[in-house]
């Protein structure tokens, strides 16, 4: 599903063509940054890629080789990091020093020493967005390698502010980060969840307190994030003396909530490292 007028044009090459990889590839042709005649993806299964065609109208491919000969700019290397050694090894038959597109990795754990043993003196930068991504509302930490200049990073910038916002962080607070905010949707779908089967315990219809729980967590990140309360000084005014919120509170320290939070991103945190040994 290409054609040579296409690859000639191509600037964005994408090796993996699923949720993150095409949550990248949606915003980026929404908000202009890309034409999809400047984009290829790989992808090994023939119904998504069929889907990613028809849906994007991008060159799509299963060879890997061919999105990264082709794509000037940027490479970005969304997939599996358990398959990351394999593909390596793959592209290392076609690494040429003469062409030195950007990589761009999103594979949790991988490090920036194993990125650039796979891709020698070629720029590379280390990337963790997480699944709000997927709806224009994620946050993304960067790591810049050995070879990455200024402008590699603000292509980097613009590439993953088109799913969010974006930090750029030391490469050793990267599996921090994974923890944090890579991880971090999971927990706060578990407390929506948790919550709404509060409101059912309550006596509220399921729907109800689902719509409740959802909206509550929105509109408090929502306020947070415009106010820049810091969070303890928004809890301090929504709880008064004796009332309600405090006797909630009171059941969520008791159970060590907070607890709870932080050994959940430490454990995260630990797993993306063992996952980059």
């Amino acid at each position: 599903m290409t054609n040579d007028k296409q690859l000639m044009t191509t600037k964005l090459g994408l090796i993996g063509g699923g949720v993150m990889g095409e949550a990248l590839l949606s915003r980026l042709i929404a908000r202009g940054i890309y034409l999809p005649s400047e984009i290829i993806v790989s992808e090994p299964q023939p119904a998504r890629r069929n889907f990613l065609a028809q849906q994007y109208n991008v060159a799509v491919t299963a060879d890997n080789c061919q999105v990264f000969t082709t794509a000037t700019e940027v490479v970005c290397l969304a997939v599996k990091p358990q398959v990351f050694s394999a593909i390596a090894q793959e592209l290392a038959n076609v690494i040429d020093k003469g062409h030195a597109p950007l990589i761009i990795s999103i594979l949790a754990g991988i490090t920036l020493s194993h990125l650039e043993a796979a891709f020698p003196q070629l720029p590379v930068i280390r990337a963790m967005p997480n699944t709000p991504a997927t709806v224009g509302a994620g946050i993304t930490a960067i790591a810049a390698g050995a070879y990455t200049q200024p402008h590699h990073l603000q292509t980097a910038w613009q590439l993953f502010s088109a799913v969010g916002e974006v930090v750029e962080v030391s490469e050793t607070l990267m599996d921090a980060v994974t923890g944090l905010s890579g991880s971090g949707p999971a927990y706060v779908a578990l407390m929506v969840e948790a919550l709404a089967d509060g409101g059912v315990a309550a006596g509220l219809p399921r729907a109800i307190a689902n719509q409740l729980a959802l909206q509550t967590v929105l509109g408090t990140a929502q306020l947070l994030h415009a106010s820049k309360l810091h969070p303890a000084e928004l809890k301090d005014r929504v709880t008064s003396p004796g009332g309600t919120t405090i006797a909630g509170i009171a059941q969520l320290e008791k159970a060590a909530f907070r607890f709870a939070l932080i050994e959940a991103v430490k454990a995260a945190t630990a797993r993306s490292q063992e996952l980059g040994k």
